[in-house]
């Protein structure tokens, strides 16, 4: 796929060091960006890539197609549901419950 710019550049992984949330992490503000409109985010950020794994890129546009919420009103909510629509439908490929039973959690 041809894509805005490298997924592995600074603008993307910053060379497969960073992955999915942490990549669109990079694209907001706290101070500036809050609330945050999901359409405007995804009208502006949409076709730019997001690494999941060290195989795998998607667009933005394709990880917010499950994400219910239409607003944000701290990076803390967006940085949740992100995640869970991450994980609902297979853009997340850590499991701590499959891959850490004996951890003890939070």
């Amino acid at each position: 796929m041809d894509w805005p710019h490298d997924p592995d550049g600074e603008q993307g992984s910053e060379g497969m060091r960073k992955y999915g949330q942490a990549i669109l992490a990079k694209k907001i503000d706290d101070a500036e960006d809050f609330p945050l409109a999901t359409e405007e985010f995804v009208a502006e950020h949409g076709e730019e890539p997001v690494r999941i794994n060290h195989k795998r890129v998607v667009s933005v546009a394709e990880l917010f197609e499950n994400v219910e919420e239409e607003e944000f009103g701290d990076f803390p909510a967006f940085h949740v549901a992100i995640g869970s629509a991450m994980r609902e439908h297979g853009f997340w490929d850590y499991d701590s419950e499959t891959e850490n039973p004996d951890r003890q959690r939070a």
